[in-house]
C-alpha cells in the first residue's frame, strides 16, 4: 500500500475504523470519509470517529471529510430514522439491513475520489456479511458504473472481505478502539448494550480475547 492514496468509508464502527489505521500503518495516504444519511445514531457515531482519528494522531491520515446523503424521505418510518423497534440483542444480522446503503455510501465518495486523484475507495465488509450489496458481483458492477460515469480508473476495494471479526480486531490491537462506536440505539451518548450491533461488538471482543473498554448503558 505504500505510496497509494485511498479513501476509506469510515462509519466509526470497529471494522472501518481499524481499516483506516491499518492502511495508514501500511504506508498509504488515507482519506477517511463519513457519509451522513440522517439516521438516529449518526451524531454520536461521527463524534466517536472524530475522537478515534484524533487519538490515532497519524500524519498520513487526512482530516475527516463528511458528505451528506439524506435518506429519510426514501426510508420513511424505518427503525433507522425513528429509533423505534430497533433490532435487539438476539436479532439476526439480516434485521439490521439498510437497503442500498453501500450503493449510497459509494456514490458521492467515488466521485470525490475521481475528482481528487485518489487511487482507491475502501470499504470494510467482512467475510460473514450476508447482505446483497456486499457481494463481489455488486462491487464489480458498481466499480464499472462509476468509472464509466466519470471516465475514471478508480478501484473499489474491500481489504477485509475474507476476514472475520476476530482477525480484524487483532489488527486493531494498540489502536484507541474505545472511541469507536457500533450502536444503533445510543443512550445518553454511549452504547445502549441491548441492540444487535452492541451484541456483535461484545462478541467480537470476547472472541479476540481483547478487553472491551466500551461504556454500555446496560
Amino acid at each position: 500500500m505504500r505510496g497509494t492514496s485511498v479513501a476509506v468509508l469510515a462509519s466509526g464502527g470497529l471494522d472501518s475504523a481499524i481499516l483506516v489505521g491499518d492502511l495508514a500503518r501500511q504506508g498509504a495516504r488515507v482519506f477517511p470519509v463519513y457519509v451522513r444519511f440522517g439516521l438516529v445514531w449518526e451524531e454520536v457515531e461521527q463524534a466517536g470517529l472524530t475522537r478515534f482519528l484524533e487519538a490515532l494522531n497519524d500524519p498520513s491520515i487526512a482530516p475527516l471529510r463528511v458528505f451528506e446523503m439524506p435518506i429519510r424521505a426514501v426510508y420513511g418510518r424505518h427503525w433507522s430514522t425513528t429509533g423505534e423497534n430497533v433490532p435487539g440483542y438476539e436479532s439476526p444480522d439480516e434485521a439490521v439491513f439498510l437497503p442500498g446503503r453501500n450503493f449510497l455510501l459509494v456514490a458521492q465518495s467515488a466521485i470525490w475520489c475521481c475528482l481528487n486523484g485518489v487511487d482507491q475507495l475502501a470499504l470494510a465488509p467482512l467475510a460473514a456479511n450476508p447482505f446483497p450489496d456486499s457481494t463481489d458481483a455488486f462491487f464489480e458492477a458498481l466499480q464499472r458504473a462509476v468509472n464509466l460515469a466519470v471516465a475514471g480508473r478508480l478501484q473499489i476495494v474491500r481489504p477485509y472481505q475474507h476476514l472475520h471479526k476476530r482477525a480484524v480486531l487483532e489488527r486493531g490491537v494498540g489502536m484507541p478502539l474505545e472511541h469507536t462506536f457500533s450502536c444503533i440505539h445510543p443512550v445518553g451518548g454511549i452504547h445502549c448494550g441491548g441492540c444487535n450491533k452492541c451484541a456483535e461488538r461484545q462478541a467480537g471482543f470476547r472472541e479476540a480475547g481483547i478487553v472491551d473498554q466500551t461504556r454500555y448503558a446496560r
